[in-house]
């Protein structure tokens, strides 16, 4: 009993620290805000658009619930409440990983490295408090818990599952990894020669379950579209091995190279004992296609790789346990752990101040006050990734290009159009004959930035470290009040907005 509060309260401490080192909120969170907000405070779903000068559709939200989450602890708890909340949800997936380890085998699940390297081989893709796709590697996690006690007899709990879909597919699209994990295990139980049927009907009444959403059988269609579309222009769904990833998530990559190994080894050694015919015949086909399904969506999308550190966690710790078990280290192995894990936990907690991540260098911050104080109205354009946060501080003063809602609301043409001109392709200056701004903020890392800062249409009224705010040459000679240096101010004032419902 002391050992496992020891281990649940160091690892909770641990993820508590590393929630609390990123530097700035996702690009996508004041989007999810300012959904929450039309929820909790205008009383409906927000279906259409308001907040681009750009063509749009229908709002298609496969994170409104998310949204309504964030905003309601935004509102009644404050901005910290978000970054507690991601250590919690984190919390929660490891505390129910060792819960599926406890069904699975009859190992006690508290050896702390073993959580430890899992944590650190994803805390490059969970370093920002707090994204929706948290909520999708929860459920996924429950799911996989609740489908292990019905393989240990428990067949009712099959009848929560489609009300959970619901939930679910009202909070984030990645509703899809959980039916795809009732397919797996459909699959699995199928070769394993065991009941299968109950996992499939599971699955069919789950999809059904899916009709139930604000818009009702089309959004179906457009969630399994988004699903599958592929996202060439959006860095996180490129590939683990792709050029941009081949020197990054470097720990990841090294976590993944060790557990194909001590899989490998597992296997061999069981082989070994028996032959391939016996080790196929006890194998758990279940395990092995939930491993090769989430190691393949890992290596084709680095935004996926959590699901495969989940599925380890769950569906190896025995494996892993049998390795090393015959050798021999130092009693005082486990003390030397345990208190090297809480030092950094809390050496990281107190080493700085626990405060908001504003994110300075990072969003336009300044620029986008710079464009506030000075009442400078009209369509803003700026890159994709800064569009909600812009539109979040500034509407109804301005109306953005687009944001990071992508295929939500905007049509398929809306991105290239946008990349053309921040590269200065050949076709660069076709944006201002059809969405023409009247300000712009430009990262200056883009060839577009020296293009425009050379151009006889546009001059620079503002220049920050990282971006620059673009006015037309006529509007840009004026004396304009400047954006305040006191990184308290904007920690103080990040969450502001103008929008009201």
């Amino acid at each position: 009993m002391k050992k496992g509060i020891l281990f649940y309260l160091t690892l909770f401490l641990l993820i508590l620290a590393f929630s609390t080192t990123a530097n700035y909120f996702d690009f996508d969170l004041w989007a999810r805000l300012i959904a929450g907000m039309g929820v909790v405070d205008g009383g409906h779903v927000l279906k259409t658009d308001f907040l681009s000068y750009t063509p749009v559709h229908t709002w298609w939200d496969h994170e409104w619930g998310a949204g309504v989450i964030f905003y309601l602890f935004l509102k009644f708890l404050g901005p910290y409440s978000l970054i507690i909340l991601q250590a919690c949800m984190l919390f929660a997936i490891f505390f129910i990983a060792s819960q599926i380890i406890k069904l699975r085998t009859k190992i006690q699940p508290y050896n702390i490295l073993f959580y430890f390297f899992a944590l650190m081989a994803v805390m490059d893709n969970l370093n920002n408090p707090i994204r929706c796709h948290m909520f999708s590697f929860l459920f996924f996690t429950l799911f996989i818990y609740i489908l292990e006690k019905v393989r240990h007899g428990n067949n009712k709990l099959l009848y929560t599952v489609p009300f959970i879909i619901i939930l679910w597919n009202n909070i984030h699209g990645g509703v899809t990894s959980g039916l795809g994990l009732l397919a797996m295990y459909t699959f699995g139980e199928f070769l394993n020669k065991k009941p299968f049927k109950k996992y499939l009907i599971t699955l069919l009444f789950s999809l059904i379950a899916l009709i139930i959403n604000p818009w009702g059988i089309e959004y179906i269609k457009f969630l399994f579209k988004a699903n599958l579309m592929k996202r060439p222009y959006i860095v996180e769904w490129w590939g683990l091995f792709s050029k941009f990833y081949l020197f990054k998530q470097i720990k990841f990559k090294i976590f993944m190279f060790f557990v194909v190994i001590f899989e490998s080894m597992s296997i061999f050694k069981n082989i070994k004992s028996n032959s391939i015919k016996e080790w196929y015949n006890k194998a758990d086909k279940v395990k092995y296609t939930v491993l090769a399904m989430t190691f393949y969506l890992a290596i084709e999308h680095v935004k996926l790789l959590p699901f495969f550190a989940i599925a380890v966690l769950c569906y190896t710790y025995e494996d892993f346990y049998k390795l090393i078990q015959n050798i021999k280290l130092p009693t005082w192995k486990n003390k030397a752990v345990y208190i090297l894990l809480l030092f950094i936990s809390i050496f990281t907690l107190t080493a700085k101040e626990f405060s908001i991540p504003v994110g300075i260098d990072t969003y336009p911050v300044k620029e986008v006050e710079f464009i506030k104080i000075n009442n400078i109205k009209g369509k803003l354009l700026t890159n994709f990734g800064y569009g909600s946060f812009a539109a979040y501080k500034l509407y109804p003063q301005n109306l953005i290009y687009m944001d990071g809602r992508y295929e939500e609301v905007y049509y398929d043409y809306a991105v290239p159009v946008l990349k053309e001109f921040f590269l200065a392709y050949p076709n660069w200056e076709q944006i201002f004959t059809y969405f023409p701004p009247d300000v712009m903020i430009i990262e200056k890392v883009y060839p577009v930035y020296n293009k425009l800062k050379n151009s006889d249409n546009w001059k620079i009224a503002y220049e920050g470290r990282n971006f620059g705010v673009f006015l037309p040459a006529d509007k840009a000679d004026k004396k304009f009040k400047q954006p305040s240096n006191d990184i308290n101010y904007y920690k103080n004032t990040l969450f502001n907005t103008g929008i009201k419902f």
